[in-house]
């Protein structure tokens, strides 16, 4: 069985310039449920929840007896905050704090009077709330003593200056028989984790927050950002989560392989941040979308669904024909870790960071995977060169070696075994000398061919050899078999709550 990871814990958000808040936790195999307190109605029903329409006229002191808050620019509704005593608001009867405002209806002499149509929210923006004991019940105070009810205006409000704590009269909350509220936990965002990304990063840079990390889903719904208390708290939460992305990611890629030949399976698919090649300093890296599928490497902006999307990926390159490399700590460009570069078939370098060791672990398995398959299934390659000013044909073949023909009469001038290739040099541009010792002399043996795609070929000969080297390797033998059903490939078994150490095939 798959493992899955199941948490919960209470924390804090951060929105935007806003100041943070509590928040808690829930973590399932395929939802990230975000929640945060809120006061609720939770049994009765007020007499005074249906919509009403009152007209009030100004007072010449006191105006109209009420203060309001909210509005669209704050994404809540404008609500009455407060009602003075003895003004013509609270002297309708008909007006509540915790009222939502639906329309307002300006009538004679410039605005001296106004109709409400209101309705009273059951759940409450976060600035009328105040603390609340277990087993809490509203009952409105008859006296004018200052007594808050659970609704009243606590002086939380939007722009958090605790300092403003206006005093509300429970006059202004009606009696209702049996009425409870009760804080509690409420769902402010789920994020479906299938496809979701993890950033620890702000945005496009590579300044790392501190204990602090986002969840975006592939719709771009995003989490906020969740701080924790520790590091240690930190790595257990982007573990777990990313344990739970993998999990669902390995499965939906087993329904998808349903529908695709042998030859054009699905390896790996994830999330990765790219570096980009005229990176300005605050738009450094940008959100990849990466799958390793058949003998291809995709490269997406969003996750394919569908088939057509498949045909649609920002750029694609012949497995065989790149190089990956994994980045050392000497080797990294800036403050981001975990990163790989990727060579492509015309020499240039693309760099890729992920977030966790573990998720560079599944790529570079994942990848060293898709190229021993991809090898094994073409057996050879054959690139056209010349030597001499002739032109040639030089096959890379998995069981041969390498053969050298004459292009015209097909004649093998030419052949040595991987075994006897004892060394190499390119100029960087067409031309590579190979060195392979004779099996009976055992001199040395210089052959230079010039090619026009350089780097697709030393990239391939590279992948040859590393194919040949991994067959004779137990490790990636064994691996081979259990990640292989029917001889279909699947992803690769290693999650992020693992400590399988990483295939070592390289020459």
């Amino acid at each position: 069985a798959e493992l899955r990871t199941t948490k919960t814990g209470i924390y804090l958000m951060q929105e935007g310039n806003e100041e943070p808040f509590n928040i808690r936790l829930h973590l399932a195999k395929d939802i990230l449920t975000i929640q945060e307190q809120d006061v609720i109605c939770i049994s009765g029903e007020p007499f005074y929840s249906s919509e009403r329409t009152v007209t009030i006229r100004r007072q010449t002191i006191g105006g109209f007896g009420l203060s309001i808050k909210g509005g669209a620019e704050h994404k809540i509704p404008v609500v009455i905050s407060k009602i003075s005593k003895e003004q013509k608001a609270e002297l309708s009867g008909l007006l509540f704090i915790g009222d939502g405002i639906l329309q307002v209806q300006v009538l004679r002499n410039a605005g001296e009077e106004v109709t409400l149509t209101v309705s009273f929210l059951k759940k409450t923006p976060a600035f009328l709330k105040l603390p609340l004991c277990e087993d809490c019940t509203c009952i409105p105070s008859d006296q004018s003593s200052g007594t808050s009810s659970p609704l009243c205006d606590s002086g939380l409000h939007l722009n958090y200056h605790p300092n403003n704590t206006d005093t509300l009269s429970c006059s202004s909350w009606p009696t209702s028989p049996g009425l409870r509220w009760e804080k509690r936990w409420v769902d402010l965002r789920l994020i479906p984790l299938l496809h979701s990304r993890l950033s620890q990063y702000i945005p496009g840079s590579d300044v790392s927050r501190k204990n602090a990390f986002q969840v975006i889903a592939v719709d771009g719904v995003c989490s906020g950002v969740v701080q924790f208390p520790t590091a240690e708290d930190c790595l257990d939460w982007l573990q777990a989560i990313a344990s739970n992305i993998s999990s669902l990611t390995k499965h939906n890629v087993k329904k998808i392989n349903r529908n695709f030949p042998v030859n054009q399976q699905i390896i790996y698919m994830g999330w990765v941040d790219e570096k980009e090649q005229d990176s300005v300093q605050d738009r450094m890296y940008s959100p990849k979308f990466l799958a390793l599928r058949g003998s291809s490497l995709f490269k997406f902006t969003a996750p394919p669904v569908t088939t057509w999307d498949w045909t649609r990926a920002e750029k694609s390159f012949t497995v065989y024909e790149i190089m990956c490399k994994i980045l050392k700590d000497s080797d990294l460009l800036d403050k981001r870790r975990h990163c790989f570069s990727v060579q492509t078939e015309s020499g240039e370098d693309m760099f890729f960071s992920v977030e966790l060791e573990c998720e560079l672990l599944i790529w570079e398995k994942a990848f060293q995977m898709a190229t021993f398959l991809e090898v094994e299934r073409i057996q050879c390659k054959t690139y056209a060169c010349i030597m001499e000013s002739h032109l040639m044909g030089l096959t890379v073949d998995f069981s041969m070696g390498f053969v050298c023909f004459d292009a015209a009469s097909k004649a093998v001038l030419w052949r040595y075994k991987f075994s006897q290739l004892k060394g190499s040099s390119d100029d960087g541009k067409s031309k590579i000398k190979f060195l392979f010792q004779n099996a009976e002399s055992k001199s040395i043996e210089a052959k230079e061919l010039e090619f026009s795609n350089l780097f697709a070929v030393l990239h391939c000969i590279h992948a040859f050899f590393a194919a040949k080297v991994a067959c004779l390797d137990p490790v990636f033998v064994e691996s081979q078999g259990s990640a292989t059903t029917a001889g279909i490939p699947s992803l690769s078994s290693l999650s992020c709550n693992s400590q399988t150490p990483k295939l070592k095939y390289t020459t």
